[in-house]
């Protein structure tokens, strides 16, 4: 099949060796984050932070936070040339859709009068939240949709990246309080630019399950 979505996603491969003198520009920066910010959730709920990770500073922060467990990944936070935390709400609440309905308002999507009308989608989210409040599981699926979004747009900018779960997500609670502010970050995105030399992955062949294994048509 030829067509450019399908070789953006051929193309795509998680980076094991980052050229560390490489960056990437600002301009490919700025489409990457709207490019987040577009991202579609469950009501348009956008229960989620992106923290990007860019100076020395922040970068050492991160550096450390693979203190305990999971050091596979620590080369590439001072490597890559910027690291993307993706994180979710885990108890959201009433107030945080109301902040999306004024948003709606203001982009003439919605009016004043219909305010109340628009929380009527809000019922979805006491579906997905426990008694505690707790409705991070739901949060966390819409912040993956985000993450998804990204490495296709990465992929049709021709930059590099390395998806991370394994990351220490208590440690980097405590090291990015500020950021976070509550905020939980379970994922992780290093991009930027293959080490053409010591990337072992880059020129593997693709390789997914057939059509026919993942797909039915009915």
């Amino acid at each position: 099949m030829t067509h450019p979505i399908i070789s953006d996603l051929q193309k795509r491969y998680t980076t094991k060796k980052y050229d560390s003198t490489k960056r990437v520009s600002q301009q490919d920066l700025n489409v990457i984050t709207e490019a987040m910010r577009l991202s579609a959730s469950s009501i348009n709920s956008q229960p989620w932070k992106f923290i990007v990770i860019e100076s020395d500073q922040a970068k050492q922060r991160m550096h450390d936070s693979f203190a305990n467990k999971f050091q596979f990944n620590q080369p590439h936070i001072k490597a890559a040339s910027h690291i993307i935390l993706f994180a979710h709400n885990p108890k959201y609440k009433r107030e945080d859709y109301a902040r999306v309905i004024s948003q709606d308002i203001a982009n003439q999507r919605s009016t004043e009068e219909q305010r109340e009308q628009a929380f009527g989608a809000y019922a979805f989210v006491d579906l997905n939240t426990d008694e505690a409040g707790n409705n991070a599981a739901w949060t966390k699926a819409q912040t993956y949709i985000a993450l998804g979004n990204t490495l296709h747009t990465l992929a049709r900018l021709s930059i590099d990246s390395t998806t991370m779960e394994g990351i220490d997500s208590e440690l980097i609670s405590d090291i990015f309080a500020t950021e976070l502010d509550g905020y939980v970050c379970d994922v992780a995105l290093a991009i930027g630019y293959h080490d053409k030399e010591q990337d072992y992955n880059q020129p593997l062949p693709k390789s997914r399950l057939s059509t026919e294994q993942v797909l039915q048509v009915v």
